[in-house]
């Protein structure tokens, strides 16, 4: 996966993980570092999420924007845009960087906004109250900054179909992540009882909503045709359902995992587990259910829905001229659709 990401970059003209510099180099941004400093030593997990911005590669963060950018230079320009092809860096438009810019900080504000810690739940462990809700204001602040930051960005391209398209999604994972939080157990040992189509609707509003309607907006600003962008749309969908299942998938197939390894009990292997199995039986397995899921057909079905998936993503690409960037974008697809 790794290799698929540097290797992609490569194509669109620049590291992605300096998508958002300008933004992280303002000055309002470092005073919100400056204050969220004072958290060392707590466990407020908006210190993991901004560390994980800096350090961790392997969560590969700037993965929409990626995307935005390699289908935009895979679709070129339209022949009604041939006239500002002066505009183009690398075969993408400069509007379509400024998207794939405003879609990274649309999901790292989500991030950050997850970040936030459910008080009445907290125990003494997990460190004073004091620095808990100041790390809470820290989350909700900073996460407001990003996201008003993109609307600005997203103003500025002054393309009505594309503010809608955005603005959509920006309600899309609001529904999405209201509707996690709001189904989840307290206790997190038993979930409600949903097939796999419900499962699929709170994945495309969660995860796949806003990079499916970002490279739709990406075609639009190139003034593609409604097929080219309901394509773009296509594979911006099924490429993010693989790679939240392939995601789900890894504490089941990892051959080095251990029994420990935590996962989702609203994973798709334990949805689609539960289905096969039904609702009685699966209320009595929950407390041995990773090893039941891992015997049982939901993984392989799982596996089998993440490729499926995947391979709509391709035939979605058919559409596009043979170039790196179509490729580039093939890569990504099977890497998530790849298992041991």
């Amino acid at each position: 996966w790794s290799q698929v990401v540097s290797e992609a970059e490569k194509i669109v003209g620049y590291p992605t993980s300096f998508m958002s510099l300008r933004c992280l180099l303002s000055d309002e941004l470092s005073n919100i570092a400056m204050q969220v400093r004072k958290l060392v030593g707590t466990k407020h997990p908006l210190l993991d999420t901004a560390r994980g911005f800096v350090y961790d590669s392997r969560n590969n963060l700037q993965m929409r924007g990626l995307v935005v950018l390699l289908i935009s230079k895979a679709a070129g320009p339209s022949t009604a845009e041939l006239s500002f092809q002066h505009n183009m860096v690398s075969g993408i438009y400069s509007s379509q960087r400024s998207l794939a810019e405003i879609t990274e900080l649309i999901h790292t504000a989500f991030l950050v906004h997850r970040g936030i810690v459910n008080i009445g739940e907290l125990k003494s462990c997990d460190g004073p109250l004091k620095d808990m809700q100041f790390g809470n204001k820290m989350a909700v602040l900073s996460g407001d900054f990003l996201l008003a930051n993109a609307c600005t960005s997203l103003a500025q391209l002054q393309n009505t179909k594309v503010v809608e398209l955005i603005s959509s999604a920006i309600g899309d994972l609001v529904q999405g992540i209201y509707y996690e939080n709001s189904k989840s157990s307290e206790e997190n040992c038993l979930t409600d009882d949903i097939g796999i189509s419900t499962w699929k609707e709170q994945v495309f509003l969660s995860h796949s909503a806003l990079l499916a309607k970002s490279c739709q907006a990406a075609m639009e600003l190139a003034k593609h045709s409604a097929e080219i962008q309901d394509m773009a749309f296509q594979y911006g969908k099924h490429m993010s359902m693989s790679h939240k299942l392939h995601s789900d998938l890894q504490p089941f197939v990892k051959e080095s995992s251990s029994d420990t390894m935590a996962f989702s009990l609203n994973s798709a292997p334990a949805v689609l587990h539960q289905e096969f199995l039904g609702r009685e039986a699966w209320i009595k397995q929950i407390r041995e259910l990773q090893e039941a899921i891992k015997a049982g057909k939901g993984v392989t079905s799982a596996i089998d829905l993440c490729r499926c998936h995947g391979n709509r993503a391709l035939a979605a690409l058919e559409r596009f001229p043979p170039s790196e960037a179509r490729a580039a974008l093939a890569n990504i697809v099977y890497a998530v659709t790849r298992f041991p």
